[in-house]
């Protein structure tokens, strides 16, 4: 019986180990995309949006921009489209690499900035 509870509490500690790793992306294959009012927030990307961005981006949790705040955003922007898909790719202040979201594809991200920032809603 112990050996059952060993095999089982290994496989356990490889799936959680797993589960810990960084996605290996090469951000620069995605800078040279198509402009964020492009991408439009459907319902599955404000579902992936409402479960890993809303936490901060609703409240402004560590600085994170608000959705809707037109002057944060624009200040933002103005950094251009590369610098904020960068940010949100390989991660920025207290925000970690893909922003929690780890089943997110670029075009989510893409229709997330541009929902938040309301060039494209």
């Amino acid at each position: 019986m112990n050996l059952f509870y060993s095999k089982i509490a290994g496989l356990a500690l490889i799936a959680f180990l797993s589960g810990c790793t960084t996605p290996n992306i090469e951000t620069s294959q995605y800078l040279n995309s198509p402009a964020f009012s492009n991408d439009v927030a459907n319902t599955a990307v404000l579902g992936k949006w409402s479960r890993s961005c809303a936490l901060c981006h609703i409240t402004g949790e560590a600085g994170a921009p608000v959705v809707g705040d037109q002057e944060e955003w624009q200040r933002r922007l103005a950094q251009g489209e590369q610098a904020i898909l960068k940010n949100v790719l390989e991660g920025y202040n207290a925000m970690p690499a893909l922003g929690y979201c780890m089943s997110c594809e670029v075009s989510d991200f893409r229709a997330m900035i541009a929902y938040m920032a309301g060039t494209n809603p």
